[in-house]
């Protein structure tokens, strides 16, 4: 069996890599996983990997590949792949998970996961699918029912974990206390303290790190075919994910840049309705997400600037050294700490359908108070 190319295509994740080889080596397979880490560093892709690995033998390379392609595609009885989806009309808990969809919904969930098979590191998304259904959870102990004696290992892998609210959680919990020899159960999740603690003590815990700023560079170029030279620009903002990789792409990364450094410069120089016009077109699109990565872009300026007054290298905004320079010269003594705290309550706070407007001008305000003289 070899391990190194079966891990082919993912990058990072070495410790990650080394624990699951371990586990494989070892020949005693947990029956229970809890990949957790940022949505966009691979835990998906490992997990699809690792069905693999542990479905193949070497022993015939024409099954090998048969069996590789069948869970590449994520197919039954290999691989039960579970994720959000939306309610349908006149559903209710006894039907099953897709029934109620119109056929609309049924071609979006086919092309996203099409899109999922076709690239790993894809993110399924899906209009009004918030949470996992308690009748796709069900569907797990049917699932178990069957024998399958061809196959050394089934994967029920479910994504964004995190979603099942209590009734699909305690649903879960009666599959995890005694699974059937051979099922693998992959619980993938970005916030692990949503799920309940009887469900995490059954599971071996995994935590993914976040993807250097080379990784995301060659995820991007490899999987989402993006200019190399824009997914390098972009990578120092991503936080080592793929998720924001894409979302800063979607926004116009190279405009939201030019857009912080504008607001910041209008905010500091107290030309408040300059600032809000910086900000007009995503008021009147009511485009909150735009907003929300403006904020993070100005906290990591801020955190710049303490790089720069530190006299370290390694600047987010390397093509803007200028107005670090100019600001630290102004402002040499400030504290920018409190600042960057009020910020990232402000982004925080999206959720609760806050008004825009109010935000806006909350960020100016909190700008122009950083550099306003002190009485």
């Amino acid at each position: 069996m070899n391990m190194i190319n079966n891990w082919q295509g993912i990058y990072g994740q070495k410790s990650v890599i080394k624990i699951l080889n371990n586990i494989v080596s070892s020949q005693k397979i947990p029956h229970a996983f809890l990949f957790q880490g940022a949505d966009g560093v691979g835990k998906d892709f490992v997990a699809i990997r690792f069905a693999q690995l542990l479905n193949t033998t070497s022993a015939d390379q024409h099954q090998d590949d048969l069996i590789n392609n069948q869970i590449q595609n994520l197919a039954e009885p290999f691989v039960k792949y579970i994720f959000p989806l939306p309610r349908g009309k006149n559903e209710i808990d006894s039907s099953s998970p897709t029934e109620k969809l119109s056929p609309d919904e049924l071609a979006i969930i086919h092309e996203e996961l099409n899109k999922k098979i076709k690239n790993p590191y894809y993110k399924i998304s899906i209009p009004r699918a918030s949470n996992i259904k308690i009748s796709s959870i069900r569907d797990i102990k049917k699932n178990l029912s069957f024998e399958y004696e061809d196959v050394a290992y089934r994967f029920i892998i479910i994504s964004d974990a995190h979603l099942m609210n209590e009734e699909a959680q305690n649903a879960l919990l009666k599959s995890l206390e005694e699974p059937p020899a051979g099922v693998i159960f992959i619980l993938i999740t970005s916030s692990p303290s949503l799920l309940r603690e009887t469900i995490i003590s059954r599971c071996w815990n995994i935590n993914f790190q976040p993807l250097s700023n080379s990784d995301i560079q060659n995820v991007m170029t490899e999987f989402f075919h993006i200019d190399a030279n824009l997914a390098g620009k972009i990578a120092p903002f991503t936080g080592g994910s793929v998720k924001e990789a894409l979302e800063l792409i979607e926004h116009d990364f190279e405009k939201l840049v030019e857009k912080t450094i504008f607001i910041l410069r209008y905010s500091f120089g107290r030309k408040y309705h300059s600032a809000l016009e910086e900000f007009s077109p995503y008021l009147k699109d009511n485009n909150s997400d735009s907003i929300k990565l403006i904020i993070r872009l100005i906290i990591i300026w801020l955190n710049d600037f303490q790089k720069y007054r530190f006299n370290q290298n390694n600047y987010f905004f390397s093509g803007y050294v200028e107005t670090l320079e100019k600001f630290y010269k102004r402002f040499p003594d400030i504290n920018v700490n409190n600042t960057v705290s009020k910020l990232d309550k402000l982004a925080s706070i999206f959720k609760n359908n806050i008004n825009l407007n109010l935000i806006v001008l909350n960020i100016i305000f909190e700008l122009a108070v950083l550099v306003a003289p002190k009485k």
